[in-house]
């Protein structure tokens, strides 16, 4: 459950709330859905008004429910306070160790009948940060839907607040055993050095990406790696590039610069570009040009959740912003 504050108010400001139901999962899946394809979300749910009131916003989003269960009383959710100028935007966990996700007890997810039934998987390192019970669900349903022939996605997605200290020691195991099960996977160069202790004596971002990618993408036998770099502006103007490593060839897109209106859940859109592309067999340069388009679109729309068509980003991608269409 997102809280965000209204405007620019700090928490210790406002005395208002406006909530909403997000999650990687959720926005990678509703991205997926408004692409035309059936998104699934598994997890689990409190049994509870603040359950039905997920359920009815996930349905709203086109995601089925099928494979969500409900148990315990709890959500995870998170603070939002939108930063401007020189305050930066401030995201505050809470409630996530009593969630009902993180206590689904083990056999709750029936993963082998799953399997049959969806051909992609996604994955993020918000969840692999939970406890080692979120853990093995994850590690299982990977392996389920590796033998059943489908195709599995790990966003790295590391969050300093989650791991505590000594986090990327303690996340390098399970990263890595997420990585050994993965075929796609989102990261960039930041990922090698900091969880997976990769070096380089390299000095600019895109020539450490260069240098570490192809030796992950090698080691954990992946056939696609892909992510973004950005940079904001003295102007508090975002820029951003994405790309693609696949077939021992990278591929960048151009780089975009653009104003924010809400950045939180950008990064998922971008996934859900770059899995569509993958998903209909785009080249690797319509894909990430395909993906950057739809992550920079989110940032222009408020909430974590993609909700750009395919007709929003391929004009996006052909069209510059012009007067309201009529």
């Amino acid at each position: 459950m997102r809280l965000q504050v209204p405007g620019y108010e700090l928490l210790s400001q406002a005395n208002t709330l406006s909530y909403s139901f997000s999650g990687t999962g959720v926005n990678v899946a509703a991205g997926l859905a408004n692409f035309g394809y059936t998104g699934y979300l598994i997890s689990a749910l409190p049994d509870n008004a603040v359950g039905d009131a997920a359920l009815s916003y996930l349905k709203k989003l086109g995601i089925s429910q099928s494979f969500i269960k409900r148990s315990g009383k709890h959500v995870g959710m998170y603070f939002l306070e939108n930063g401007f100028g020189s305050r930066s935007s401030r995201v505050t966990y809470t409630n996530r160790l009593e969630s009902s996700f993180n206590r689904a007890p083990e056999g709750i997810y029936d993963f082998e009948n799953i399997a049959e039934k969806v051909n992609v998987v996604h994955f993020c390192g918000i969840s692999l940060a939970m406890n080692d019970s979120v853990r093995s669900h994850m590690k299982s349903f990977a392996k389920a839907v590796k033998e059943h022939g489908g195709t599995v996605v790990f966003d790295c997605n590391y969050r300093p607040s989650l791991w505590g200290d000594g986090g990327y020691e303690n996340a390098k195991p399970h990263y890595e055993d997420m990585l050994y099960l993965a075929d796609i996977v989102m990261m960039n160069e930041q990922d090698a050095m900091h969880i997976l202790k990769m070096e380089t004596e390299e000095a600019s971002r895109r020539e450490q990406l260069m240098k570490l990618i192809p030796k992950v993408a090698k080691k954990y036998g992946l056939s696609v790696v892909a992510g973004t770099h950005r940079s904001i502006n003295k102007d508090n103007k975002h820029s951003l590039c994405g790309f693609i490593y696949k077939n021992h060839t990278f591929t960048f897109s151009d780089t975009i610069t653009f104003s924010v209106y809400d950045r939180i859940g950008a990064g998922d859109a971008y996934t859900s570009g770059i899995l569509y592309g993958e998903l209909e067999s785009f080249s690797a340069e319509k894909t990430v040009a395909f993906a950057v388009t739809a992550g920079v679109l989110a940032h222009t729309i408020v909430g974590d959740t993609p909700m750009s068509s395919q007709y929003d980003i391929q004009k996006a991608m052909t069209e510059s912003v012009g007067d309201v269409e009529r």
